[in-house]
């Protein structure tokens, strides 16, 4: 079996509340492999945001320890966990955030700016995910001017250009209507396989959870894996 890319040990979450804790997650395990694709579901308010962002290291946990590609990014300090987000982590929102002001070839090179690629190799990586996701013309144009599944396009896009060992997707098709949602996923998902990627996808559609390796259901705090 191959090592993990991503694991979960004890991972527990919980907040102070009038002076009481309450719970979010509560001693969640997970293995995932290098290549694989979770689709992540439950209950609006059930963590599944909540647990992207302690992969991510964007939140520190109460308890428990997250591992990328063999790297404890929970005992990083803040600085170390952006650095590692910038170059390992691509992240994908249900809202795009794209930077208004930068066209859509300038919201893509951003991330290789941020871990120091500049010239010839970064205008490259631009070009040819702009042709993947069919919106070369369009490399000149701000986000308000792109239709949502534009925009959702070029977010995909901008996660997958610095190449990151996990990709983290936090309902990339809940603000797209469903024909442009099940493209979106699709070249999601061609993308992922095409580069090895793993992807951790948050969802509330059945119809998109049915498209990944494994689905892990989140409920009272606990996470389960659902049979096939």
């Amino acid at each position: 079996m191959s090592a993990p890319l991503l694991k979960l040990e004890d991972l527990t979450k919980y907040y102070q509340e009038a002076g009481r804790a309450h719970g979010v997650l509560e001693n969640l395990q997970l293995v995932v492999v290098p290549g694989e694709i979770i689709a992540l579901v439950g209950r609006s308010g059930s963590g599944k945001s909540t647990l992207l962002n302690l992969i991510a290291g964007i939140d520190a946990p109460s308890r428990g320890r997250v591992a990328i590609a063999g790297s404890e990014i929970t005992s990083l300090n803040e600085h170390q966990r952006t650095l590692f987000r910038r170059r390992h982590i691509g992240f994908i929102f249900q809202f795009f955030n794209l930077i208004p002001t930068l066209t859509v070839q300038e919201n893509l090179l951003l991330p290789l700016e941020l871990i120091g690629m500049g010239g010839d190799e970064a205008d490259r990586r631009a070009g040819n995910l702009l042709e993947r996701i069919g919106l070369v013309q369009r490399a000149d144009t701000y986000p308000d001017r792109l239709s949502g599944g534009e925009q959702q396009r070029v977010a995909l896009a901008r996660a997958l250009i610095h190449q990151p060992s996990l990709l983290l997707a936090d309902e990339p098709t809940g603000n797209l209507d469903a024909e442009t949602g099940r493209l979106v996923i699709s070249l999601l998902i061609e993308l992922a396989r095409e580069h090895a990627m793993t992807v951790l996808l948050v969802t509330h559609s059945a119809e998109v959870a049915a498209a990944a390796d494994r689905i892990c259901t989140l409920r009272a705090g606990q996470l389960f894996e659902e049979s096939r």
